[in-house]
């Protein structure tokens, strides 16, 4: 079994940067002594990826208000909305509105990535919303049927993946929660297959992981099961791997091991025992261990501490996680 372990979300900022950047909105202090105190927490983010032996790092995506402001903010087409409440959590997102065929700004997603993993792109992970969880939660004005939407932002998408691959990532995270919430069925699955073909195409031999959560996706597997990509997630927390299909080829499995709707820990050796459940009845090519949903539900602290579960996972699966 090969293992790897490591971050599928963000994380979250720790309280003096929350307390600064509230201070910053009632200029109470300066752009600059919060971009310090954002790089500060990146490189402590990067930090502890290392030190718990993550086999690809984020920085945490800190900058970042939600998963999709950065694109609404700058994909042509878009403008930013109301805020809404993300799935049936305490959190929030700003709402993308949708006014007409949207399109990508070169350089623009670069720009909003922590220093810290621009430094070193082959060892980080790019967490990128999915086409069809990002046209799910829109307010879409465009005139475009919300097919059209999902299969012209996994085009875009695959060009964002394209460029960052160029610039030497190799690790490429889609989060698609609606796809367990609400699962696609005719057209809307076949324009969810169409915008991953797309970004097959833009990979170049990177690795592509579609992240599930917030539903049981055991009725999903057979739209998750068309989709090109190097490997499918689920979240323990919502899914029972002993009712897992059979996979129809040796694709990766990710596992949310990490629960973030509760600061109690994980047992290891239990976490153990049900990934080699999960493994059993998929036979992956590779198992990727991560929090089930966005550590962000969580505050700094307690996310912290619930991570150190994922490298007493691997070792106890044996040998590293290889075998």
């Amino acid at each position: 079994m090969i293992v790897r372990t490591g971050l599928a979300g963000p994380f979250p900022r720790p309280e003096p940067l929350v307390s600064a950047t509230r201070d910053l909105d009632r200029g109470r202090t300066t752009p600059e002594a919060v971009e310090e105190l954002f790089q500060a927490a990146e490189r402590e983010v990067v930090a502890l990826e290392r030190r718990l032996g993550f086999d690809s790092v984020t920085g945490g995506y800190l900058r970042w208000p939600d998963l999709f402001r950065p694109f609404a903010e700058t994909w042509e087409g878009f403008s930013v909305g109301p805020l809404t409440r993300w799935l049936e959590t305490n959190t929030f997102f700003r709402q993308p509105i949708l006014l007409a065929p949207p399109g990508r700004t070169p350089g623009a997603l670069a720009a909003r990535l922590p220093p810290s993993l621009l430094a070193e792109p082959d060892r980080g992970r790019i967490v990128l919303p999915g086409p069809y969880t990002f046209a799910g939660v829109l307010d879409n004005r465009s005139g475009e049927t919300d097919e059209a939407v999902v299969h012209r932002l996994g085009r875009i998408l695959a060009e964002e993946v394209r460029e960052l691959r160029g610039a030497g990532f190799r690790t490429f995270v889609f989060s698609e929660p609606l796809l367990v919430v609400r699962p696609p069925e005719g057209p809307r699955a076949a324009a969810v297959a169409a915008g991953y073909e797309a970004v097959k195409g833009a990979l170049q031999g990177a690795t592509s992981i579609v992240w599930t959560y917030g539903a049981d996706a055991i009725p999903a597997f057979p739209v998750l099961d068309r989709l090109p990509v190097g490997a499918v997630g689920i979240d323990l927390a919502d899914t029972d791997v002993e009712r897992l299909p059979p996979a129809p080829e040796r694709t990766g499995l990710g596992l949310g091991v990490v629960d973030p709707r509760t600061t109690l820990g994980e047992d290891p050796a239990e976490v153990a025992r049900v990934v080699r459940t999960a493994y059993d009845r998929r036979r992956p090519s590779t198992v990727w261990l991560a929090p089930g949903a966005p550590l962000d539900l969580l505050p700094w602290e307690p996310a912290t501490r619930k991570l150190h579960v994922l490298p007493a996972v691997r070792q106890a699966l044996g040998d590293g996680g290889r075998s």
